[in-house]
């Protein structure tokens, strides 16, 4: 039997905001701040944004401008495009 941890928000499906920091990390971060990662590349920071959020692409919301990883719990910045 393989123990995953389970999703971070047990509600409906939430907004997972992700694009790139001042440093060309990738962030995702769920609108509320409540969870969010740094990750190397676009795929793995889509694939957490899936798994946290129980797997709805349609609520996963890609920014064109630069996004910084909030650890303060405030809401994220307002979404320029999304991803499908």
């Amino acid at each position: 039997m393989k123990l995953v941890e389970p999703p971070s928000c047990s509600a409906a499906s939430t907004i997972v905001f992700i694009g790139r920091n001042r440093r060309g990390q990738w962030v995702a971060q769920q609108q509320n701040g409540l969870y969010g990662g740094l990750f190397v590349n676009r795929a793995q920071a889509v694939k957490y944004a899936l798994f946290e959020n129980g797997q709805h692409p349609e609520m996963i919301v890609e920014l064109s401008r630069e996004i910084e990883l909030d650890t303060s719990g405030e809401t994220a910045p307002v979404p320029a495009s999304r991803v499908a």
